[in-house]
């Protein structure tokens, strides 16, 4: 037999069958045996077109980048919104209308004009007010950086910006926006989408990342903004910016990512001297004063970066900035939970040893006795706090933290706040009177502001 014992399988002939047919006369007989159903010439054609259709939307999706086509239903305060995934344009609108009630205007409220540079606010490493130079020029006629609101000089009592409701918690909704837009108020409203007017309260607030979240009545909010994974953009995705653009609520512009992951130095107290670098989401939709603390979206609707700022200089356009939500997701909740983001604290101000814009004279290096092969580092202006527990004096000039080398204000800033925690001791290697010293420093918690 066969691998199927069945005559319709078999290719031999048992000899009991062959013998009886040579005895038996010849007579024609027919044979009907059970024939397979053969796909009939329409369903070939139905599968063959069924087959091309998905292969080609494989196709433009590989190429393109873009989902396939398909409708899906969202609602928004309770109406159904359909999102078409297929068409870009209508993909715009749809993203809009389901993030749009999530975005509000945030009015910030000042009795009186702000200092340039309060009292008890310098930042780790920063330069005192009293020790920079008096002709320096911010970006030296290069490009500057506009945060979206006006900064140190403002006359008007009133300010505007933008949030975003990112939660609602039983009776109240908190909106993230930037520190910037709410720094120095003295009484904060937040205007919804429907022209209502909220009192907000000041929950946290963080300088470094410039985030801050407000809480509000959840009264009569809708929907919240759904972030996504922002480490999931591509170069050239297409987003849109929500956000009160000079005042101009409910504000919609698009455009693409220009870069996923820009690292732009930032001077975080507005005094010209670079103490930061921020890692942004570069796009090139129209993001105008008032647009900060408002919404970057993709195209699934999405809220992908929270709007900081822009570089702004005549013949300069298209460079806006976001932070990206997950960078921001890990602040708000640290300011969800204590009102602030705990940093490891040394307790130095310093100016750089190589500074360009105050470069040190012959006579200075001289006095810091420093060997000819250190070029680099910072000098210590002040030292409080475990710095000065630990020792660190005036005109001390550090090279490296944990044996690595430190060469500016910002490296000194970063290895802290990155690479350390709050209770770690800190191995500083510093030259003192022309001999290189080390010592440990317990670091604490950076104090209140």
């Amino acid at each position: 037999m066969g691998l199927f014992d069945d005559d319709f399988y078999s290719t031999r002939i048992s000899r009991r069958s062959k013998k009886m047919r040579e005895s038996r006369p010849e007579r024609t007989k027919w044979r009907s045996t059970r024939r397979r159903k053969s796909l009939s010439t329409f369903q070939i054609s139905a599968i063959s077109s069924v087959c091309s259709a998905l292969i080609a939307v494989l196709l433009f999706s590989l190429l393109t980048g873009h989902p396939s086509t398909s409708l899906k239903i969202a609602t928004t305060n309770g109406h159904p919104v359909a999102q078409t995934e297929g068409d870009p344009y209508e993909r715009l609108v749809n993203a809009a209308a389901k993030v749009r009630p999530a975005v509000v205007s945030i009015v910030t409220h000042q009795e009186s004009e702000p200092e340039l540079m309060p009292e008890g606010e310098l930042e780790e490493g920063d330069i005192p007010l009293e020790e920079q130079p008096e002709d320096f020029d911010f970006f030296d006629e290069d490009f500057d950086f506009d945060f979206g609101d006006d900064f140190g000089g403002a006359q008007d009592e009133s300010k505007l910006g933008s949030g975003v409701i990112f939660e609602k918690i039983e009776d109240k909704a908190y909106v993230v926006t930037n520190n910037h837009v709410i720094e120095g108020a003295d009484s904060l409203e937040v205007v919804t989408v429907n022209g209502d007017t909220k009192e907000a309260t000041l929950v946290g607030t963080d300088r470094i990342s410039d985030l801050a979240v407000l809480a509000i009545d959840n009264k009569g909010v809708g929907e919240v903004a759904e972030f996504g994974d922002s480490s999931k953009l591509r170069l050239g995705e297409t987003v849109i910016a929500i956000g009160n653009p000079l005042g101009l609520g409910d504000t919609l512009t698009s455009g693409i990512i220009s870069y996923t992951n820009r690292v732009i130095p930032v001077s975080i107290n507005q005094d010209g001297i670079f103490d930061w670098e921020a890692e942004v989401i570069q796009t090139d939709a129209a993001i105008n004063e008032g647009n900060s603390g408002g919404a970057l979206v993709d195209l699934n609707g999405k809220v992908i970066g929270i709007n900081t700022m822009k570089i702004s200089d005549m013949g300069v356009e298209g460079l806006g900035f976001a932070i990206p939500t997950n960078e921001a997701t890990k602040i708000v909740k640290e300011l969800m939970l204590k009102g602030k983001v705990s940093r490891p604290y040394l307790g130095v101000y310093t100016i750089d040893l190589s500074n360009p814009f105050a470069p040190l004279s012959q006579q200075e290096r001289k006095d810091l006795k420093l060997p000819k092969h250190v070029t680099e580092g910072v000098i210590v202006l002040d030292a409080l706090g475990p710095a000065e527990k630990a020792g660190l004096k005036l005109n001390d000039v550090i090279t490296k933290f944990d044996g690595k080398p430190i060469h500016s204000t910002l490296e000194l800033r970063k290895h802290l706040y990155n690479e350390t925690k709050i209770g770690d001791d800190l191995k500083v290697t510093f030259y003192r009177d022309g001999k290189e010293e080390t010592l440990k420093a317990k670091l604490e918690e950076k104090p209140e502001e």
